[in-house]
């Protein structure tokens, strides 16, 4: 049908073209000659035609690629028969068609076969549409909009029409796309209530967060939808298939840019030195490991007892960090001393970070013993080894609950800050006293710098608020919040590995490494916030619970408590906190009794200990809260 209506067209363009080289003269254009030559037209255009295979398109999805070959078809037909008139006029003979002719055929025909495949095409949209189409507005009016714009429309069958593109690159906007006009997003927020717009996809992966945030605030408020489109490179075969569409993900809406602190000394630094992840397969120390391979140290031992999370974690590393060829993989207990040394004296690491730990604070209010011998044994193993071994640099990894502590897990990990600083503190004591004796095993000569690194909830962490409401989501709801009120501080993963990496870099021993968390976030706000996100509406499609706190959470955490104060860095989102310091000998006596309580099983004595060693500890909706007021002796302060 498409080749016989091609080739009407083209005979049709071939009688005006001869009516307006003669002037609109009738009996000059129903002469032999000339019906002989329209006749020749005809069938060379339909030869070229079926060479081309313009009838080929779908004429529903013709574009500018079906345009262009059309029109080569018909210029290679005019162009053959030039050629022939030339060869007739060199021979002596009249020529076979007059030029004059052949041109206004060529641009006739063309206007009219590209002209009706648009046309087609436009009212085929319009007739599946039905007034059912939903206007879309695209963030990121890029070089290939246009092609962006026909690919949406076509992929969903015209049930989205795309009616502005935003753009705050001035350069783009005020001009249009396919017939789409270029915004602001400051001149068309006003604007989008009213062209009823259902849909707002990013088309970019380069926003600013704090621009993306107030782009999704208002349109969530405005009841429109926000998806991401992927990047052209990940489209399946060229082709962007509805399914690609993604939700936002909340982590793309902290508010703020994350933060990028490696230097070149962390980088000299990294490559240079032998380097032990502990619960390298949990949430930090995963990320962790993928951080420190890019880096390519000389040794990457990767230590924890969940052997299926190493093998992956092995897996990915050796598919996706290929440069890294120095990865050991080590399945042991930090509790276990005798693998710890084994692991010491097989590796020599120059740096640890300590990440191994139970952080769950409900399922740790309930068994504390546990949370002691992990925890607090774990972490006393691991630095007494990393000083017996000359390690350069142990850094351990802290939570904002181990400040103003409310439950057993936050105290456990304050215990084993204080354990470390006041470890450090007699290190440096012992150097200062014995003028440099100790050396490592290469005879070069070392003293254990002990860094302790503070920060709020990470999102997408194993067990965290965000997951959780994701599978709530996806059940239906209700997504379940302890309280009204409650406030968080949260960061990306790979943003909380950032700074446990610097810090390593940076620290000289003794310092307490505190994060600038920005604002705090209200997570029944955040809940609400998810719904809207994944579609849905709070309250009416899902619902929110609240459930009351759990055993040991508080309303909010800090990074500091009131003894502590805070010194600037050089990067002005990193901050010291200056701690008080801890006799070594003394704690660590408490600590003795403390683990051999822990190792008896005696919950409540372990706790009553714990209150002593850390005595702003203060139990809330938890069994333990009897405990506090107790005259608890607090532990001697050198300083």
């Amino acid at each position: 049908m498409v080749f016989i209506f091609d080739t009407f067209i083209g005979a049709f363009s071939v009688a005006i073209a001869y009516f307006l080289r003669f002037n609109l003269d009738f009996e000059a254009v129903i002469t032999e000659s000339a019906i002989n030559s329209m006749l020749l037209v005809v069938l060379t255009n339909t030869l070229f035609f079926y060479i081309f295979k313009t009838y080929q398109g779908i004429i529903r999805f013709s574009g500018f690629a079906e345009a262009v070959r059309t029109t080569i078809a018909l210029f290679a037909s005019c162009l053959i028969l030039m050629v022939g008139n030339l060869v007739m006029k060199l021979s002596g003979h009249l020529v076979l068609v007059p030029g004059s002719v052949l041109m206004i055929n060529m641009l006739t025909a063309s206007f009219m076969m590209v002209g009706y495949r648009l046309a087609v095409k436009n009212i085929y949209r319009n007739s599946i549409a039905k007034g059912n189409d939903l206007n879309v507005v695209i963030y990121g009016a890029e070089m290939n909009g246009s092609k962006l714009k026909a690919t949406i429309e076509q992929a969903s069958n015209y049930q989205y029409k795309v009616i502005a593109f935003i753009d705050e690159d001035l350069s783009f906007v005020g001009k249009t796309i396919d017939n789409a006009r270029i915004y602001s997003f400051h001149q068309v927020k006003h604007l989008l209530k009213n062209w009823d717009v259902r849909l707002l996809l990013f088309a970019r992966n380069d926003i600013e967060m704090h621009t993306k945030n107030n782009v999704v605030d208002f349109c969530l408020e405005h009841d429109i939808q926000v998806r991401n489109i992927p990047p052209v490179d990940q489209w399946i075969k060229g082709h962007l298939y509805l399914t690609q569409l993604r939700e936002i993900n909340i982590d793309e809406l902290l508010g703020r840019t994350p933060i990028k602190v490696y230097n070149e000394k962390a980088t000299a630094l990294m490559s240079q030195s032998r380097i032990l992840v502990t619960g390298a397969a949990g949430s930090i120390g995963s990320e962790l490991s993928r951080q420190l391979a890019t880096f390519n140290p000389p040794q990457l031992i990767l230590a924890d007892q969940n052997e299926t999370g190493l093998y992956e974690l092995e897996y990915f590393l050796r598919n996706n960090v290929p440069s890294c060829e120095n990865i050991t993989i080590y399945v042991g207990d930090v509790r276990d001393g005798n693998s710890m040394e084994n692991l010491f004296k097989r590796f020599r690491p120059d740096i640890v970070y300590h990440a191994a730990a139970y952080k769950h604070v409900p399922m740790m209010e309930y068994h504390p013993s546990e949370a002691i011998r992990n925890n607090v044994l774990g972490t006393r193993i691991l630095a007494d080894l990393s000083v017996e071994y000359n390690v350069e640099r142990f850094v351990l990894v802290s939570t904002d609950k181990a400040i103003n502590p409310t439950n057993v897990m936050g105290a456990s990990k304050r215990i084993a800050e204080i354990y470390v600083q006041s470890l450090g503190s007699r290190e440096k004591k012992v150097v200062h006293l014995t003028a440099g004796s100790r050396y490592d095993y290469s005879g070069r000569y070392r003293s254990t710098k002990f860094i302790t690194t503070r920060f709020g909830n990470v999102l997408g962490s194993n067990g965290s608020v965000i997951p959780r409401f994701k599978e709530q989501i996806a059940d239906g709801g209700p997504l379940t919040v302890t309280h009204p009120d409650i406030i968080r501080f949260f960061m990306t993963i790979p943003e909380a590995c950032n700074l446990v990496v610097e810090a390593a870099t940076m620290g000289e021993g003794g310092e307490t490494y505190v994060f600038d968390m920005g604002e705090p976030v209200k997570i029944a706000d955040l809940a609400r916030k998810m719904i809207k996100l994944a579609g849905y509406v709070p309250g009416k499609d899902i619902e929110i619970k609240f459930t009351g706190l759990r055993p040991g959470e508080k309303l909010f955490e800090e990074l500091l408590n009131k003894k502590e104060s805070v010194q600037q860095t050089y990067h002005d989102k990193i901050l010291i906190g200056r701690v008080p310091e801890y006799d070594y000998y003394q704690i660590n006596q408490l600590i003795d009794t403390l683990i051999e309580l822990a190792y008896r099983n005696d919950d409540e004595d372990v706790v009553r200990q714990m209150k002593r060693i850390v005595p702003e500890f203060k139990s809330k909706n938890s069994i333990y809260q009897h405990m506090d007021g107790l005259d608890n002796p607090n532990v001697a302060i050198s300083s």
